[in-house]
């Protein structure tokens, strides 16, 4: 039995921007009591259409979470399947229009099992922490960490921000299929916690800085802080939308026994 309850919240500001291309959603399964699902996307391809993208990606977790059964599916094969299946309606809706729709991705399933399996695709990201402490993050599906991973960065490359913000690996790519990084935390426990959130968000802060605004305030809290804070960083640039989405595991509050008090009467 988890030795926790789960506390979630979601913000979003849109920036400097004409139109709010970010979506931000938390579900629970109707049939699979216990589970819930937390989605992020950024939706990229002109006006309209990353908002278009974005919005796919999470009606089609919406849809796919609410027939979920572990006892048919694995939430591997489920996250497997909301990517690959908005990944198709993002295509044929490009192939409709004239825009070019595509976005990133992420994706959080726990378990009352006191697990959590994410997925992601793209530059959004998932940090895990163990209290304020950073445990695993998701690794930016963008040229400059290609780069990295094929020991091919010199120092002229890294200082190049156009290299972070090209991505590699996104939902409704032409080019290529896209590909789903996964991983998982077993044995949750109170003080664990989760961020998902685009980059509009994680450019001003450090892991350090993010741990502690979560492990100190509830969730709903937290992306008001962050939000605030990196509206305030963002002063002078054309800042893009800024979205999140912070999961809490926290101890149940005690129980409160209810005792009856019994009247004793005096014998005469």
């Amino acid at each position: 039995m988890s030795q926790y309850k789960i506390e979630a919240g979601t913000g979003q500001h849109i920036g400097d921007r004409e139109e709010q291309q970010d979506r931000v959603a938390l579900f629970a399964a109707p049939k699979a009591p216990g589970y819930m699902l937390a989605v992020i996307a950024d939706g990229m391809g002109g006006l309209s259409g990353g908002a278009l993208a974005a919005e796919q990606v999470v009606s089609t977790a919406q849809q796919i979470f609410e027939r979920f059964s572990p006892l048919t599916d694995t939430v591997e094969e489920i996250l497997h399947t909301i990517a690959h299946e908005a990944d198709t309606v993002i295509k044929l809706s490009a192939m409709s229009s004239d825009k070019k729709p595509h976005s990133t991705v992420v994706l959080l399933i726990i378990t009352p099992q006191n697990a959590a399996i994410w997925a992601h695709a793209g530059d959004s990201r998932l940090y895990c922490f163990d209290g304020p402490n950073c445990s695993k993050r998701t690794t930016d599906h963008s040229y400059l960490e290609q780069l990295k991973a094929e020991n091919k960065l010199d120092e002229e490359k890294a200082r190049d921000p156009l290299l972070a913000n090209l991505l590699v690996n996104v939902l409704g790519s032409s080019s290529n299929d896209f590909t789903l990084s996964l991983n998982r935390r077993d044995g949750l426990k109170a003080g664990d916690s989760f961020l998902l959130c685009t980059d509009g968000l994680w450019q001003y802060f450090s892991e350090a800085e993010l741990g502690a605004a979560i492990a100190m305030n509830t969730s709903r809290k937290a992306c008001e802080m962050l939000i605030s804070k990196a509206r305030e960083r963002a002063t002078g640039s054309k800042a893009d939308n800024c979205t999140l989405a912070i999961v809490k595991l926290v101890k149940p509050a005690k129980e409160i026994k209810d005792y009856t008090v019994k009247k004793m009467q005096r014998a005469v």
